[in-house]
């Protein structure tokens, strides 16, 4: 039985820091683990221009604790106004390696997003040219498509032309909630990939809504049904270069999610390591995490593994993370996976 995997250090190609004092707090609690994140723009107000994107990387790089080697990778928030000659600069200066689509009002801070995708062809065109990848968060906002459709309607309506439209985009779909994303993806070699969340590994809707509403696990793309979240779980396990993590860690204070319109998001980034070794072992798969979090997604990304290594450990007893971490902006609840787990990051890994 293993009781000791050792990994290149794991990227996460999808996180949220937040800014000003969340940003100081929960910074720590990826670069412990992880070496490289994508970064979000969707603060307030957004980061939509290179400089901006400078200007943040420095703030959480003042962040980062001493000792902690960790490369912010930059990302600008696409909108219908977005200068395609500051993206190309941006990349070109290696402030930015990506960039969000949101589609207006998906998601949180995603009011700036785009609603005419015809305004941002242009953009487009200029990344494909480039080779800069395009991070996609798939759901469509319109009121008549329910809320666990939202992502199959997306592929249909919106990713699928684009990609057509626009011959060598490289492109992210991020966050992947269902068996239609994943088909998808499979069913597209060239330069289409997914990111997969520690979440949608471990909760379907039922942890949502059976029993009580549990506002820590209510998120965007929210989880769906059973069936979906196995569909993940084969997908992240089997091996495909495709696929790797993207925690989508997204902290919001307790007062925000536990209200009357509580906001969307899970806080993973302290325990994502050790719940995804106790999924993979789940899975019969502990050989193929390595390249679920530290190759499949610089491979997509054009960029080297990781030099260093991270150490993960089972012991007999279960590991042990706080269940908030405090910050002055109020305490953040770490996600639960509602089992226990017996891997943990070696000390000094």
């Amino acid at each position: 039985m293993t009781r000791h995997l050792t990994l290149p250090r794991p990227d996460d190609w999808h996180l949220h820091l937040r800014d000003g004092a969340m940003l100081a707090a929960v910074c720590p609690e990826t670069t412990r683990d992880f070496a490289r994140a994508i970064i979000m723009p969707n603060l307030v107000p957004p980061v939509v221009t290179g400089a901006q994107a400078a200007a943040y990387r420095d703030r959480i790089l003042a962040a980062c604790p001493p000792g902690h080697d960790f490369t912010p990778l930059m990302t600008l928030y696409l909108t219908e106004e977005t200068d395609p000659a500051d993206v190309l600069r941006a990349h070109a200066e290696g402030i930015i390696t990506a960039v969000k689509l949101y589609p207006a009002g998906a998601t949180t801070n995603s009011a700036s997003g785009v609603t005419d995708f015809d305004r941002v062809r242009g953009v487009l065109d200029a990344m494909a040219e480039a080779g800069i990848p395009l991070c996609v968060h798939g759901e469509v906002t319109d009121s008549e498509v329910d809320i666990f459709d939202r992502e199959a309607v997306f592929i249909e309506r919106v990713l699928d032309p684009i990609r057509r439209a626009t011959p060598g985009l490289r492109v992210v779909l991020e966050h992947v909630t269902t068996r239609d994303g994943v088909d998808y993806v499979r069913a597209n070699d060239d330069g289409l990939a997914a990111t997969i969340t520690v979440h949608h590994l471990v909760i379907n809707r039922n942890h949502i809504l059976a029993g009580g509403i549990r506002p820590h696990y209510y998120c965007l793309p929210v989880a769906k049904r059973e069936t979906h979240r196995l569909a993940l779980r084969e997908a992240a396990s089997s091996g495909d270069s495709r696929f790797f993590l993207g925690t989508d860690s997204a902290p919001h204070a307790d007062d925000a999610k536990e209200s009357a319109c509580g906001c969307a998001g899970c806080f993973t980034a302290t325990n994502a390591m050790s719940i995804l070794a106790h999924v993979f072992e789940e899975e019969n798969a502990l050989d193929r995490l390595e390249g679920f979090v530290s190759r499949h997604g610089p491979a997509f990304y054009r960029l080297p593994v990781n030099e260093g290594t991270i150490t993960l450990e089972k012991g007999d007893t279960a590991a042990g993370w706080p269940d908030r971490i405090d910050t002055d902006a109020g305490p953040v609840t770490v996600f639960d996976p509602g089992f226990d787990v017996f891997w943990r990051v070696a000390e000094g890994a």
